[in-house]
């Protein structure tokens, strides 16, 4: 029997057009997460990285080998997600990556609870014992309604993509709430720059609440 993929199983949450944009109502969701600030050249968001994707591992393998928490299923590990927003509430600013604040996060099947994760830290911390395991944690995520759409290309290059995003939430009669939010479909690793795929997501609410 074949792993469950998110992507593939939750179609809704992990496509989108990049040509156009579309509403939609997130569910409460399970996430590894870790949170930081600097620009993701630093080497804290190097770390930070090297912890998230041990732990989501850690746990799946730790998983398969037993006991398996109850209504366990064999899963695809999903994608990485970045909520992105500045310090001290300033206005988000590209050339101003220093004073980016970020939350790295790895949605997690619903079986997994605190303990759970807490025997995966500890499995990895024997293991490699990455410097960020302690800013690590499971917790419970939900967006709620939001926007999103398709950005295809480098990173350095999302204007164009945000702009129609912001252009449509107005055109809802909406107002963009929250952070910004990205889902990276693509390994920047195995992906050319030119070809890499980014869903851009933002929480918003009507207009007069």
């Amino acid at each position: 029997m074949a792993a469950f993929d998110f992507k593939k199983q939750e179609r809704e949450l992990y496509t989108a057009s990049a040509t156009s944009c579309k509403l939609l109502s997130l569910p409460r969701m399970s996430f590894l997460m870790i949170d930081g600030s600097g620009s993701p050249d630093s080497a804290c968001f190097r770390e930070a990285m090297e912890a998230l994707y041990g732990a989501a591992y850690t746990l799946k393998f730790g998983s398969r080998k037993g006991p398996a928490p109850e209504g366990y299923f064999d899963y695809v590990v999903p994608p990485l997600e970045g909520l992105w927003w500045m310090r001290e509430g300033k206005e988000f600013a590209r050339d101003n990556k220093d004073d980016w604040c970020w939350r790295l996060m790895i949605r997690q099947p619903d079986f997994y609870g605190e303990q759970h994760a807490a025997t995966a830290f500890a499995a990895l911390r024997a293991k490699k014992n990455p410097p960020a395991l302690d800013l690590l944690r499971l917790e419970q995520f939900e967006e709620g309604r939001a926007a999103q759409t398709l950005h295809i290309g480098p990173y350095d290059q999302e204007d164009v993509s945000i702009a129609r995003l912001h252009a449509f939430v107005e055109e809802q009669d909406c107002n963009l709430r929250g952070k910004h939010h990205e889902i990276y479909l693509s390994d920047p690793r195995r992906t050319a720059a030119e070809r890499l795929r980014t869903i851009i997501r933002m929480p918003v609410e009507a207009k007069g609440l």
